[in-house]
């Protein structure tokens, strides 16, 4: 069997060694049209700034370990200009004419450039999707000593290109985000977080703006707002590289990803598709989407090989489990944000909450904020989280719950490692759990931010606490007093209660529910949270301050 892999990315590469594993006989030839192949492209923001100290470490495999040990012939500088069909060949470099029995497409995408007056040809504006667009943005820094760096797009790549730019001495950092915040997967509050700790270290964040036009020195924004620039990095995101597709006639998407089915076959059965050219099923909506990550890339390699040689396999939707490190800062989801739920008109519930990384009586223990996103029969519809240590593992742990069909319910009863060093006895995804079943038996009503401007306010926490620090307009009444001065509340206006994180004023609510109060809620995450969400709001509101 003669099979041609266009494209040497993680889906193309992980295709052609499965496939060999699987077939020791066939013919496999990759056909890749840079010089690049097998390159760990997720790690290159990393290798501009050298946390990433080499361009050896940026290889994933090479070619000598294809051809040698796997037997995979690979064409370098080969891009594939036609596909027939009919005749079953594809031509390269508009010359060469190879046969197939079954091709596997995997071009990848190129990154978005929008139509703005004087981004084309501009020198000092790059993308990064290839190791040598990492070398040449190295080389630009170097040779013209950069001040002033500035990202535009605030996705993972733009997070990341943003912090190696502030990390280098000397260079002055803006990131520009059209949208209200950064990290579109993720919602207001968890990005608040990734706002935060970047504006900590030195990061300015320009939100609710977007660029208008580049001189040689200057970006003009939609605002007016100028900022001067030595370099600027586009990350606005990618579109699937679907040209090939589209020209042999393929079936395209709504989403404008080659359309394939859950064996990742095409609309024509000899020719698969995977990667980030390819539209997927949302594991949550079941909608077509557009998910560009690396995980789902070489799993879908994987598949593809699979059905080729013989052997059934299915792809299982994607839940987009992502993570991305903001300086001392992790931020992980896995599923739907409550953005796109409520975009789509999906009913849902949610809840917050602090959890220790380990158990708080042993050294060294940090607190990570999560957010729950489920529905009225338990299922778990997305997770996010915001923290130091530990946080990408409870995602992770959400993520394959939700996989395997879990309940919230389930999340209670999930049996995980515990030692001190090392989580709690209730770890926080317990809790979640427990926070879901509370919410939907009844046992507590949830308030939110938005929720504070309408009602009363009650702090629970004890004189002292209160005397520090409260939420403006709040009353105070201790917990433990509410037993005796409930008396004192009106049963016909909504009620807030509210402490540190969540749990004492759970409490509180509970006793004033058995008091015949039905108004009454709990602020979720309590002032901690809040306290972070003011701090985002005011350093947005300063930074439209006109200067």
């Amino acid at each position: 069997m003669k099979i041609l892999v266009i494209g040497g990315g993680a889906c193309g590469a992980s295709a052609a060694a499965r496939l060999r594993r699987l077939d020791d006989n066939a013919q496999i030839t990759i056909l890749e049209k840079t010089y690049e192949i097998s390159i760990a492209n997720c790690g290159l923001p990393y290798y501009c700034s050298n946390v990433i100290d080499s361009e050896e470490k940026m290889h994933v495999s090479s070619v000598q370990k294809f051809k040698n040990l796997l037997n995979v012939d690979i064409k370098m500088g080969a891009e594939v200009t036609h596909i027939d069909r009919n005749a079953k060949t594809v031509t390269v470099n508009n010359s060469e004419i190879l046969s197939y029995d079954k091709l596997v497409l995997a071009p990848g995408a190129k990154p978005f450039i929008p139509q703005i007056d004087g981004i084309n040809n501009n020198s000092k504006v790059f993308t990064v999707r290839m190791l040598q667009d990492a070398e040449r943005i190295k080389s630009h820094l170097k040779n013209i000593n950069a001040k002033n760096a500035v990202v535009i797009g605030g996705g993972f790549i733009g997070i990341e290109m943003a912090e190696n730019f502030a990390l280098m001495k000397g260079v002055k950092t803006t990131l520009i985000e059209q949208a209200p915040h950064i990290l579109p997967p993720v919602d207001k509050e968890t990005a608040a977080f990734a706002q935060n700790e970047m504006r900590k270290h030195g990061v300015e964040l320009i939100l609710s703006d977007g660029i208008k036009s580049l001189s040689d020195d200057e970006i003009i924004l939609n605002s007016g707002k100028k900022l001067p620039y030595d370099i600027a990095v586009l990350a606005i995101g990618v579109n699937p590289e679907t040209a090939l597709a589209k020209a042999c006639g393929l079936e395209i998407g709504k989403t404008g990803g080659v359309k394939v089915n859950e064996n990742m076959q095409t609309s024509d059965p000899d020719i698969y598709a995977g990667g980030d050219n390819v539209e997927v099923a949302d594991f949550v909506t079941g909608d077509d989407v557009l998910i560009p990550l690396a995980g789902p890339a070489n799993r879908q390699g994987r598949i593809i090989a699979d059905n080729i040689a013989g052997f059934k396999s299915v792809y299982k939707k994607t839940i987009g489990s992502a993570v991305v490190k903001v300086f001392d800062m992790t931020i992980a989801c896995a599923g739907n944000s409550e953005e796109m739920l409520t975009k789509k008109n999906i009913p849902f519930w949610k809840t917050f909450t602090y959890g220790f990384s380990h158990a708080n009586y042993y050294p060294g223990a940090t607190r990570t904020f999560y957010k729950l996103l489920f529905n009225n029969d338990g299922d778990i519809l997305g997770i996010q989280a915001a923290g130091k240590e530990g946080v990408e593992k409870r995602v992770d742990v959400i993520a394959t719950s939700m996989r395997n069909g879990l309940k919230v319910w389930d999340l209670i009863d999930s049996e995980l490692c515990y030692a001190p060093p090392y989580s709690s006895a209730k770890d926080p995804v317990n809790i979640l759990g427990m926070h879901a079943d509370n919410i939907l038996k009844g046992f507590v009503k949830p308030a939110y931010f938005e929720d504070i401007k309408d009602a009363l306010l009650i702090d629970v926490r004890s004189q002292v606490e209160f005397e520090n620090e409260t939420i403006p307009k709040a009353l105070h009444i201790f917990t433990p007093e509410l037993r005796t001065r409930y008396k004192e509340l009106p049963k016909d206006k909504k009620i807030v209660l509210f402490c540190n994180t969540g749990f004492q004023s759970y409490v509180a609510s509970r006793i004033l529910l058995q008091k015949g109060f039905n108004n009454v809620y709990s602020l979720t995450a309590g002032i901690e949270l809040y306290k972070e969400l003011v701090r985002d709001q005011k350093a947005q509101e300063l930074s439209k301050t006109p200067v």
